[in-house]
């Protein structure tokens, strides 16, 4: 009986010490939020998950590259996702990082609705989550922390404006065609929002066709070959960004017409595709969107995981091109 009584309680304290250890094992792993990855008050290295939209254009490759870039500089260990324009691929990703406890989240999103759900994950799980580029529709601002991005309204304004300055005085019809970007996507609800808000003053404008380019030049030069065969008199194409922009210039030349004079082109980003084809007058005006959001990302990332305050909006600072400007900015452009 000794002899059993001993293998019993044998067992019995090496359970006990296996529980221990799973007990701590889970508690460095990032068990509550003062604790989660390595970047807590240990001193080690913030572990970032960051989903990006995909590859659709030069600016989202520059955007790519910026994010990448300064998370090495800030010592932050960055895990990327690239989700290929669909959202269920940015959901599976976000929920992947949810469960290898990263310290913050980041991501830009496909489009602004459906992601309460994923995001009261993160905030459960206690993580901080940062919306950049883009921003989401749900109404509990609760579910992240803060936004970096473009104010889209603003640049479609400033679009509208340039148009509005270019034909003042002039009489007669304005036709305009759009290059939409992708369904659902803030960039393209918002730079059409802020576009049709200037010009709706003025009758004389009128926007005849508007359809995605889903932000690529493939689709932009496609969808603006199917205008030009339906409508005889275009005086003016707004493109959402650059790379539509771009496509549909092949199409205006293919057509024997001359972009930028025959068909005046108002378009957003100002990559430096965008910016050549503005300087030598293919384009007559860009608003600028800077991908360059990587070093603000950083320092919003460290700030958010140490509890500090943040801005729920942060503004990027942006500027407007013209043809003159393009030229001068062009040698030192970076993206």
């Amino acid at each position: 009986m000794r002899y059993l009584e001993d293998v019993v309680l044998k067992k019995w304290s090496a359970a006990v010490l296996a529980g221990a250890l799973a007990v701590g094992a889970l508690a460095g792993c990032g068990g509550d939020d003062a604790g989660s990855g390595d970047g807590g008050g240990g001193g080690g290295k913030i572990t970032m998950g960051f989903s990006q939209v995909g590859a659709e254009s030069g600016w989202r490759t520059a955007n790519t590259k910026s994010i990448q870039e300064s998370a090495a500089t800030a010592g932050i260990d960055l895990k990327f996702s690239d989700a290929q324009g669909k959202q269920e691929n940015q959901i599976k990703a976000i929920r992947s990082f949810i469960a290898q406890r990263v310290d913050v989240i980041a991501f830009s999103p496909v489009v602004e609705s459906g992601w309460d759900t994923v995001l009261k994950e993160a905030k459960d799980a206690n993580i901080p989550v940062i919306l950049t580029d883009r921003s989401v529709d749900s109404q509990d601002k609760s579910l992240y922390k803060t936004f970096i991005g473009s104010d889209f309204v603003l640049e479609g304004k400033k679009a509208g404006e340039w148009l509005v300055k270019e034909y003042e005085g002039k009489t007669g019809d304005v036709n305009i065609v759009e290059l939409q970007g992708s369904p659902g996507a803030a960039p393209a609800n918002d730079r059409k929002a802020g576009f049709a808000e200037v010009i709706k003053a003025d009758p004389k404008f009128k926007v005849i066709a508007s359809q995605t380019g889903q932000f690529t030049r493939t689709d932009g030069k496609e969808v603006m070959e199917a205008f030009l065969k339906a409508h005889p008199k275009i005086d003016v194409l707004y493109a959402h960004n650059d790379d539509m922009g771009l496509g549909a210039i092949e199409a205006i030349e293919a057509a024997g017409k001359k972009p930028g004079t025959d068909i005046k082109i108002i378009t957003v980003d100002a990559v430096k595709d965008g910016m050549t084809a503005l300087a030598a007058g293919k384009i007559n005006y860009i608003v600028e969107c800077s991908p360059l959001l990587g070093p603000q990302l950083m320092d919003l990332a460290k700030k958010v995981k140490a509890g500090d305050t943040v801005e729920q909006r942060v503004l990027t600072e942006e500027t407007t091109f013209t043809q003159e400007q393009a030229k001068a900015a062009l040698p030192d452009r970076k993206y």
